[in-house]
């Protein structure tokens, strides 16, 4: 028996802000809202248990300081690498610098609060 991810948390300052950035990242849909104001989202009629991890979107309590101790890593499924930065650039994604060289085959983004991901050169197949 293994284990596999079902979901990945992200603390934040503004989980709606956070849920709608994402949501268009990964064409997901809202899943479920919390009490703590936790929003849930995930692939739309999957949900929770799916082949695709569902991100929650937390309420945090302060601000990060220093560099995440992890990050996702995207890849474009339906274009090329470039057309897909343009598009995550549009969404409210900036670049990065965590001290790269330039060389990269891969470019280092933020999400509208600052957590870093790569969007990876590969194009990968939908699930």
């Amino acid at each position: 028996m293994a284990c596999r991810i079902s979901e990945l948390v992200i603390d934040c300052a503004d989980p709606e802000r956070l849920a709608a950035f994402w949501s268009e990242v990964f064409g997901y849909v809202e899943i479920e809202r919390e009490d703590d104001g936790s929003i849930a989202i995930g692939p739309p009629g999957v949900g929770f248990g799916g082949p695709l991890p569902v991100l929650v979107l937390s309420p945090g309590s302060g601000p990060r300081t220093g560099k995440l101790p992890l990050h996702l890593d995207v890849s474009a499924t339906d274009r090329d690498q470039d057309a897909e930065l343009e598009r995550l650039l549009a969404l409210g994604a900036a670049p990065a610098d965590v001290g790269q060289s330039g060389t990269e085959s891969w470019h280092v983004l933020a999400d509208p609060e600052g957590n870093e991901f790569c969007l990876l050169r590969t194009r990968i197949r939908p699930v």
